[in-house]
């Protein structure tokens, strides 16, 4: 499989920051996000604008990281893992005309240093998961998780502590 490899200063790449060292494999959809050094970005990834990514970061195939999500050094991302941005998503106004970005408000979601989140989580906007933490394989987490934590399950629940 083709890959980019970066092996310089940051460097911008199509309106993406991107830091030394970082592999980026084919089909990735990247757009005014930054990954920062020795990140590796697997196949059939979306990176929004506003995005941000760590050193040392593993983002495994065909995850979905959106505008407002801001992932720490050292974090692995499982295959299939979906961010969302918005708490009231709609694709039209009261008065039936299409939502624009006016029409909604952002809301961030932190991905703490070291945290690892297992394959086909969905994390809802407005959550922090905090260092070290780690979410089970699909687990849909809708509030907070905290630093050295497990959780698992839909919806995610604590199951111990590292």
């Amino acid at each position: 499989m083709e890959t980019i490899t970066t092996n310089n200063e940051r460097q911008s790449l199509n309106n993406v920051q991107v830091g030394s060292n970082v592999r980026i494999f084919n089909f990735v959809n990247a757009y005014g996000c930054s990954i920062d050094d020795n990140s590796k970005i697997g196949a059939f990834v979306e990176i929004q604008k506003g995005a941000t990514i760590g050193k040392n970061c593993k983002i495994s195939s065909h995850t979905f990281i959106c505008d407002g999500v801001h992932i720490e050094d050292n974090v692995f991302i499982g295959h299939g893992v979906m961010f969302t941005n918005d708490l009231f998503p709609r694709a039209t106004n009261p008065d039936g005309s299409p939502q624009t970005e006016a029409d909604w408000k952002l809301v961030e979601t932190f991905v703490k240093k070291g945290a690892s989140i297992g394959s086909n989580a969905t994390i809802l906007a407005g959550i922090t998961i905090g260092e070290n933490a780690l979410v089970g394989a699909g687990a849909v987490v809708t509030k907070d998780v905290a630093a050295n934590a497990i959780v698992a399950g839909s919806p995610a629940k604590f199951f111990k502590n590292i």
